[in-house]
């Protein structure tokens, strides 16, 4: 249903903040919180009159200072953050274990920063060693991960119309 289908919701200056339903979008719109950026092509909203063209993007027309939104740190968002792919040599799949970049035994700790996916084969080989020592090397360093990142990613299908606006997320 067309009322259910997501919305991009960016801040007054671009940013994306998040995700809502064409139906919560119509509403910010009509209540003036809020103006369409881009429709969904060729999908409308109609009432017994009218078409509207249905949102995509929304921009808000007031800046919403966020605080910085704080995401776990668990496996799973690791595993997320680093698409499934094993930093290590690029294989993907779902049975996926953590790494410590530094291991634990010499002082590494439970971080963003020091935490990467790994594939068990990679993890084995690499043991309590740094990649370094190991012989291997890290495909992209590991770091905190923006927030929008994960709502963004969660998405299975992403609209090409969101791409200019979440493309350094994706």
């Amino acid at each position: 249903m067309i009322l259910n289908k997501r919305v991009l919701v960016l801040n007054s200056n671009y940013e994306p903040l998040g995700i809502c339903t064409v139906k919560k979008a119509i509403v910010m719109v009509i209540c003036g919180r809020a103006e369409m950026v881009e429709p969904y092509p060729d999908e409308y909203i109609r009432t017994v009159s009218t078409r509207y063209p249905a949102p995509s993007i929304l921009k808000l027309h007031y800046f919403v200072n966020l605080h910085k939104r704080e995401i776990p740190l668990t496996k799973s968002n690791i595993l997320k953050r680093d698409g499934y792919r094993c930093q290590y040599c690029g294989k993907k799949g779902k049975k996926m274990t953590i790494d410590h970049v530094i291991p634990k035994k010499r002082g590494g700790k439970d971080s963003w920063d020091n935490l990467v996916c790994a594939c068990p084969e990679c993890n084995t080989k690499k043991g309590n060693r740094t990649p370094e020592e190991a012989g291997m090397k890290l495909i992209k360093k590991p770091k905190k991960p923006y927030y929008v990142f994960f709502t963004i990613r969660s998405l299975e299908n992403i609209p090409e119309t969101w791409h200019p606006y979440v493309y350094y997320l994706l």
